[in-house]
Protein backbone atom coordinates (compact mmCIF):
# COMPACT_ATOMS: atom_id res chain seq x y z
CA UNK A 1 0.00 0.00 0.00
CA UNK A 2 1.31 3.45 -0.83
CA UNK A 3 2.21 6.12 1.87
CA UNK A 4 -0.82 8.01 0.25
CA UNK A 5 -3.63 5.36 0.47
CA UNK A 6 -2.50 4.38 3.78
CA UNK A 7 -2.86 8.31 5.17
CA UNK A 8 -6.30 8.58 3.98
CA UNK A 9 -7.49 5.16 5.44
CA UNK A 10 -6.38 6.18 8.65
CA UNK A 11 -7.47 9.76 8.35
CA UNK A 12 -10.84 8.15 7.52
CA UNK A 13 -10.95 5.84 10.58
CA UNK A 14 -10.29 8.55 12.70
CA UNK A 15 -12.97 10.71 11.42
CA UNK A 16 -15.34 7.93 11.51
CA UNK A 17 -14.40 6.85 14.97
CA UNK A 18 -14.90 10.43 16.24
CA UNK A 19 -18.62 10.37 15.15
CA UNK A 20 -19.71 8.20 17.91
CA UNK A 21 -22.56 9.01 19.65
CA UNK A 22 -21.65 11.61 22.36
CA UNK A 23 -22.81 10.72 26.01
CA UNK A 24 -25.08 14.31 25.69
CA UNK A 25 -26.99 13.05 22.47
CA UNK A 26 -29.54 10.19 23.86
CA UNK A 27 -30.13 7.09 21.35
CA UNK A 28 -33.04 8.04 18.89
CA UNK A 29 -36.04 6.03 20.96
CA UNK A 30 -37.58 3.08 19.53
CA UNK A 31 -40.72 3.39 20.36
CA UNK A 32 -40.43 6.45 17.97
CA UNK A 33 -39.21 4.74 15.45
CA UNK A 34 -41.02 1.72 15.33
CA UNK A 35 -44.12 4.39 15.17
CA UNK A 36 -43.06 5.89 12.48
CA UNK A 37 -42.18 2.26 10.02
CA UNK A 38 -45.68 1.66 11.32
CA UNK A 39 -46.82 4.57 9.79
CA UNK A 40 -45.23 4.33 6.69
CA UNK A 41 -46.06 0.40 5.84
CA UNK A 42 -49.27 1.07 5.99
CA UNK A 43 -49.13 3.61 3.29
CA UNK A 44 -47.12 1.85 1.38
CA UNK A 45 -48.57 -1.53 0.98
CA UNK A 46 -51.85 0.87 0.56
CA UNK A 47 -50.33 2.23 -2.44
CA UNK A 48 -48.40 -1.06 -4.39
CA UNK A 49 -52.22 -3.15 -4.06
CA UNK A 50 -53.85 0.06 -5.63
CA UNK A 51 -50.84 0.02 -8.11
CA UNK A 52 -51.42 -3.80 -8.63
CA UNK A 53 -55.34 -3.03 -9.41
CA UNK A 54 -54.29 -0.59 -12.41
CA UNK A 55 -51.46 -1.29 -13.90
CA UNK A 56 -49.95 -5.02 -14.98
CA UNK A 57 -46.55 -4.22 -15.79
CA UNK A 58 -43.38 -4.19 -13.04
CA UNK A 59 -42.15 -1.25 -11.42
CA UNK A 60 -38.95 -0.41 -9.16
CA UNK A 61 -40.93 1.86 -7.43
CA UNK A 62 -43.86 -0.34 -6.64
CA UNK A 63 -42.60 -3.17 -6.65
CA UNK A 64 -38.58 -3.98 -6.05
CA UNK A 65 -38.25 -1.04 -3.35
CA UNK A 66 -41.81 -1.59 -1.12
CA UNK A 67 -40.56 -5.70 -1.16
CA UNK A 68 -37.21 -4.64 0.08
CA UNK A 69 -38.97 -2.58 2.62
CA UNK A 70 -41.66 -5.11 3.80
CA UNK A 71 -39.10 -8.25 3.65
CA UNK A 72 -36.74 -6.32 6.11
CA UNK A 73 -40.25 -5.14 8.58
CA UNK A 74 -40.81 -8.69 8.63
CA UNK A 75 -37.58 -9.48 10.07
CA UNK A 76 -37.89 -7.04 12.94
CA UNK A 77 -41.37 -8.35 13.72
CA UNK A 78 -43.54 -5.67 11.84
CA UNK A 79 -46.89 -6.27 11.00
CA UNK A 80 -46.79 -6.61 7.34
CA UNK A 81 -49.65 -7.80 4.71
CA UNK A 82 -47.91 -11.27 3.67
CA UNK A 83 -50.79 -11.59 1.02
CA UNK A 84 -50.10 -8.34 -0.59
CA UNK A 85 -45.96 -9.00 -0.51
CA UNK A 86 -46.88 -12.51 -2.36
CA UNK A 87 -48.91 -10.46 -5.03
CA UNK A 88 -46.34 -8.22 -5.25
CA UNK A 89 -43.49 -11.10 -5.93
CA UNK A 90 -45.84 -12.99 -8.37
CA UNK A 91 -46.61 -10.11 -10.33
CA UNK A 92 -42.57 -9.32 -10.97
CA UNK A 93 -41.82 -12.54 -11.51
CA UNK A 94 -45.32 -12.99 -13.93
CA UNK A 95 -43.74 -10.17 -15.56
CA UNK A 96 -40.52 -11.49 -16.32
CA UNK A 97 -42.03 -14.81 -17.56
CA UNK A 98 -43.44 -13.19 -20.56
CA UNK A 99 -40.50 -11.63 -21.52
CA UNK A 100 -38.48 -14.86 -21.23
CA UNK A 101 -37.87 -15.68 -24.60
CA UNK A 102 -36.80 -12.25 -25.81
CA UNK A 103 -33.97 -12.53 -22.28
CA UNK A 104 -32.64 -15.40 -23.83
CA UNK A 105 -32.61 -13.83 -27.07
CA UNK A 106 -30.69 -10.91 -25.44
CA UNK A 107 -33.69 -8.34 -26.70
CA UNK A 108 -35.05 -8.21 -22.95
CA UNK A 109 -38.15 -6.29 -22.26
CA UNK A 110 -39.36 -2.69 -22.10
CA UNK A 111 -36.94 -0.88 -19.95
CA UNK A 112 -34.30 -3.02 -20.78
CA UNK A 113 -31.21 -3.41 -18.15
CA UNK A 114 -33.10 -1.29 -15.44
CA UNK A 115 -36.39 -3.69 -15.85
CA UNK A 116 -34.14 -6.82 -15.73
CA UNK A 117 -32.20 -6.29 -12.62
CA UNK A 118 -34.58 -4.48 -10.69
CA UNK A 119 -36.91 -7.37 -11.22
CA UNK A 120 -34.06 -9.90 -9.91
CA UNK A 121 -33.67 -7.71 -7.10
CA UNK A 122 -36.94 -7.80 -6.05
CA UNK A 123 -37.15 -11.79 -6.36
CA UNK A 124 -33.88 -11.84 -4.46
CA UNK A 125 -35.48 -9.89 -1.33
CA UNK A 126 -38.38 -12.43 -1.28
CA UNK A 127 -36.23 -14.93 -1.23
CA UNK A 128 -37.52 -16.39 -4.53
CA UNK A 129 -35.91 -19.85 -5.78
CA UNK A 130 -33.59 -19.60 -8.64
CA UNK A 131 -36.00 -21.47 -12.07
CA UNK A 132 -36.04 -20.87 -15.50
CA UNK A 133 -36.73 -17.69 -15.53
CA UNK A 134 -34.13 -16.15 -13.60
CA UNK A 135 -31.81 -17.99 -15.56
CA UNK A 136 -32.98 -16.06 -18.98
CA UNK A 137 -32.65 -12.92 -17.34
CA UNK A 138 -29.15 -13.53 -16.06
CA UNK A 139 -28.38 -14.55 -19.31
CA UNK A 140 -29.87 -11.36 -21.28
CA UNK A 141 -27.25 -9.39 -18.44
CA UNK A 142 -24.56 -11.59 -19.79
CA UNK A 143 -25.16 -11.33 -23.57
CA UNK A 144 -25.61 -7.26 -22.69
CA UNK A 145 -22.98 -4.81 -22.81
CA UNK A 146 -20.28 -7.95 -22.52
CA UNK A 147 -17.77 -5.48 -24.45
CA UNK A 148 -17.83 -3.07 -21.93
CA UNK A 149 -17.05 -3.12 -17.88
CA UNK A 150 -20.15 -1.80 -16.62
CA UNK A 151 -24.00 -2.24 -17.46
CA UNK A 152 -25.67 1.21 -19.18
CA UNK A 153 -29.53 1.96 -19.12
CA UNK A 154 -31.80 3.77 -21.97
CA UNK A 155 -33.16 5.66 -20.17
CA UNK A 156 -32.46 8.83 -16.98
CA UNK A 157 -34.76 9.47 -14.38
CA UNK A 158 -33.17 10.09 -11.63
CA UNK A 159 -32.56 9.24 -9.14
CA UNK A 160 -32.34 5.39 -9.45
CA UNK A 161 -32.64 5.39 -12.99
CA UNK A 162 -29.86 7.64 -14.11
CA UNK A 163 -26.53 5.75 -12.32
CA UNK A 164 -24.94 3.18 -14.37
CA UNK A 165 -23.18 2.44 -11.43
CA UNK A 166 -26.53 1.73 -9.43
CA UNK A 167 -27.22 -0.59 -12.69
CA UNK A 168 -24.36 -2.54 -12.12
CA UNK A 169 -24.59 -3.15 -8.56
CA UNK A 170 -27.26 -4.77 -8.30
CA UNK A 171 -26.40 -6.65 -11.65
CA UNK A 172 -23.58 -7.96 -9.80
CA UNK A 173 -25.80 -8.99 -6.70
CA UNK A 174 -28.20 -10.35 -9.41
CA UNK A 175 -25.86 -12.26 -10.83
CA UNK A 176 -24.53 -14.12 -7.21
CA UNK A 177 -27.83 -14.82 -6.03
CA UNK A 178 -29.52 -16.24 -9.89
CA UNK A 179 -26.82 -18.04 -11.47
CA UNK A 180 -26.80 -21.54 -12.72
CA UNK A 181 -24.04 -24.35 -12.41
CA UNK A 182 -23.38 -23.71 -16.42
CA UNK A 183 -23.31 -19.34 -16.36
CA UNK A 184 -20.62 -19.07 -12.96
CA UNK A 185 -17.18 -19.18 -15.44
CA UNK A 186 -18.51 -16.22 -17.57
CA UNK A 187 -19.81 -14.56 -14.56
CA UNK A 188 -16.83 -14.77 -12.60
CA UNK A 189 -14.95 -13.12 -15.54
CA UNK A 190 -17.76 -10.40 -16.25
CA UNK A 191 -17.32 -10.13 -12.10
CA UNK A 192 -13.61 -8.77 -12.24
CA UNK A 193 -14.05 -6.99 -15.41
CA UNK A 194 -16.96 -4.92 -13.40
CA UNK A 195 -14.90 -5.04 -10.11
CA UNK A 196 -12.01 -3.09 -11.89
CA UNK A 197 -14.18 -0.34 -13.14
CA UNK A 198 -16.33 0.23 -10.25
CA UNK A 199 -12.97 0.70 -8.09
CA UNK A 200 -11.87 3.34 -10.84
CA UNK A 201 -15.40 5.15 -11.51
CA UNK A 202 -15.56 8.72 -10.63
CA UNK A 203 -18.88 8.90 -9.12
CA UNK A 204 -21.02 12.21 -9.81
CA UNK A 205 -23.58 12.07 -6.99
CA UNK A 206 -24.58 10.59 -3.91
CA UNK A 207 -26.18 7.78 -6.08
CA UNK A 208 -23.17 6.97 -7.45
CA UNK A 209 -21.87 6.82 -4.48
CA UNK A 210 -23.62 4.89 -2.27
CA UNK A 211 -24.25 2.42 -5.22
CA UNK A 212 -20.54 2.46 -5.67
CA UNK A 213 -20.06 1.77 -1.61
CA UNK A 214 -23.01 -1.33 -2.07
CA UNK A 215 -20.94 -3.19 -4.94
CA UNK A 216 -17.51 -3.14 -3.36
CA UNK A 217 -19.03 -4.32 0.13
CA UNK A 218 -18.95 -7.92 -1.60
CA UNK A 219 -15.28 -7.45 -2.28
CA UNK A 220 -12.30 -7.16 -0.47
CA UNK A 221 -11.57 -3.78 -0.46
CA UNK A 222 -11.18 -2.06 2.63
CA UNK A 223 -9.31 0.92 1.82
CA UNK A 224 -11.77 1.81 -1.20
CA UNK A 225 -14.72 1.32 1.37
CA UNK A 226 -13.40 3.58 3.70
CA UNK A 227 -13.06 6.61 1.50
CA UNK A 228 -16.24 5.77 0.32
CA UNK A 229 -17.81 5.73 3.36
CA UNK A 230 -15.21 8.70 4.73
CA UNK A 231 -16.67 10.27 1.72
CA UNK A 232 -20.29 10.10 2.36
CA UNK A 233 -19.69 10.55 5.90
CA UNK A 234 -18.00 14.00 5.57
CA UNK A 235 -21.11 15.05 2.86
CA UNK A 236 -23.91 14.67 6.21
CA UNK A 237 -25.08 18.14 5.56
CA UNK A 238 -25.53 20.04 9.35
CA UNK A 239 -29.28 19.02 9.06
CA UNK A 240 -28.13 15.25 9.77
CA UNK A 241 -29.80 14.70 6.47
CA UNK A 242 -27.71 14.23 2.71
CA UNK A 243 -29.19 15.75 -0.45
CA UNK A 244 -29.18 14.19 -3.85
CA UNK A 245 -26.86 16.55 -5.63
CA UNK A 246 -24.14 18.77 -4.21
CA UNK A 247 -25.87 21.93 -5.36
CA UNK A 248 -29.80 20.29 -3.42
CA UNK A 249 -30.90 20.09 -0.12
CA UNK A 250 -31.17 17.14 1.97
CA UNK A 251 -34.27 15.13 1.74
CA UNK A 252 -35.12 11.87 2.80
CA UNK A 253 -34.13 9.56 -0.52
CA UNK A 254 -30.98 9.93 -0.26
CA UNK A 255 -30.45 10.29 3.86
CA UNK A 256 -32.12 6.54 4.03
CA UNK A 257 -30.02 5.53 1.46
CA UNK A 258 -26.51 6.57 2.59
CA UNK A 259 -27.69 5.25 6.15
CA UNK A 260 -28.40 1.62 4.66
CA UNK A 261 -25.73 1.71 2.12
CA UNK A 262 -22.99 2.65 5.09
CA UNK A 263 -24.71 0.22 7.69
CA UNK A 264 -24.47 -2.78 5.31
CA UNK A 265 -20.65 -2.09 4.54
CA UNK A 266 -20.25 -1.97 8.70
CA UNK A 267 -18.66 1.02 8.13
CA UNK A 268 -21.28 3.08 10.53
CA UNK A 269 -22.91 1.56 13.53
CA UNK A 270 -26.45 2.60 14.30
CA UNK A 271 -25.52 4.26 17.98
CA UNK A 272 -22.88 6.55 15.87
CA UNK A 273 -23.93 9.55 15.83
CA UNK A 274 -24.30 9.86 11.86
CA UNK A 275 -26.65 7.66 12.04
CA UNK A 276 -28.70 8.57 14.89
CA UNK A 277 -28.57 12.62 13.55
CA UNK A 278 -29.69 10.60 9.88
CA UNK A 279 -32.62 9.27 12.21
CA UNK A 280 -33.53 12.54 13.43
CA UNK A 281 -33.85 14.14 10.20
CA UNK A 282 -36.09 11.17 8.74
CA UNK A 283 -38.28 11.09 11.52
CA UNK A 284 -38.72 15.18 11.89
CA UNK A 285 -39.26 14.68 7.63
CA UNK A 286 -41.67 12.21 7.99
CA UNK A 287 -45.65 14.01 7.18
CA UNK A 288 -48.36 12.94 9.10
CA UNK A 289 -49.90 10.57 6.34
CA UNK A 290 -46.20 8.25 6.84
CA UNK A 291 -44.83 8.94 3.58
CA UNK A 292 -41.73 11.46 2.68
CA UNK A 293 -42.24 13.79 0.25
CA UNK A 294 -39.56 14.37 -2.77
CA UNK A 295 -40.37 16.63 -5.39
CA UNK A 296 -39.31 14.61 -8.90
CA UNK A 297 -36.30 15.54 -11.50
CA UNK A 298 -37.59 12.99 -14.36
CA UNK A 299 -39.98 13.43 -17.20
CA UNK A 300 -43.35 11.93 -16.99
CA UNK A 301 -43.68 9.30 -19.68
CA UNK A 302 -46.60 7.63 -19.30
CA UNK A 303 -50.13 8.60 -18.56
CA UNK A 304 -50.45 10.33 -15.48
CA UNK A 305 -53.03 7.85 -12.58
CA UNK A 306 -53.10 7.92 -8.68
CA UNK A 307 -51.36 5.00 -7.51
CA UNK A 308 -52.49 5.67 -4.10
CA UNK A 309 -49.46 7.39 -2.68
CA UNK A 310 -49.98 11.26 -2.18
CA UNK A 311 -47.64 14.03 -3.85
CA UNK A 312 -49.30 13.84 -7.00
CA UNK A 313 -46.75 13.88 -10.24
CA UNK A 314 -44.38 13.26 -7.35
CA UNK A 315 -46.25 10.00 -5.82
CA UNK A 316 -43.39 7.64 -7.42
CA UNK A 317 -40.22 9.08 -6.33
CA UNK A 318 -42.00 9.91 -2.99
CA UNK A 319 -42.56 6.18 -2.75
CA UNK A 320 -38.97 5.31 -3.76
CA UNK A 321 -37.85 8.09 -1.08
CA UNK A 322 -40.17 6.13 1.72
CA UNK A 323 -38.85 3.20 1.06
CA UNK A 324 -35.28 4.19 1.53
CA UNK A 325 -36.30 5.94 4.72
CA UNK A 326 -38.16 3.47 5.75
CA UNK A 327 -35.68 0.90 5.59
CA UNK A 328 -32.90 2.67 7.20
CA UNK A 329 -35.21 3.16 10.65
CA UNK A 330 -36.05 -0.68 10.12
CA UNK A 331 -32.09 -1.08 10.70
CA UNK A 332 -32.23 1.03 13.53
CA UNK A 333 -35.38 -0.75 15.16
CA UNK A 334 -34.33 -3.59 17.53
CA UNK A 335 -36.20 -6.77 17.06
CA UNK A 336 -39.48 -7.48 19.09
CA UNK A 337 -38.18 -9.56 21.50
CA UNK A 338 -35.01 -7.42 22.39
CA UNK A 339 -37.32 -4.29 23.95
Amino acid sequence: MSTNRLTWALVVVFFCASKALSEDMPLVNSGEIREAVTKSLAMIQKSTAEYRRQRSCFSCHHQTLPILTIAAAKTRGYEIDEEDLQAQLERTLTHLRRGRDRYLKGRGQGGRVDTAVMGLLALQAGKNKPDDTTAAVVEYLLLTDKSLDHWRGTSSRPPTQASDITRTAVALSALRTFGTKEQQERIAERTMNVKKWLLTVEAKDTEDRVSQLRALTDFDEKVKLKSLAGQLVKDQQADGGWAQKSDMKSDAYATGAVLVALLKAGEVAVRDEVYQRGLRFLLKAQLDDGSWHVQTRSKAFQKYFESGFPHGKDQFVSISTSCWATMALILASPPVDDE
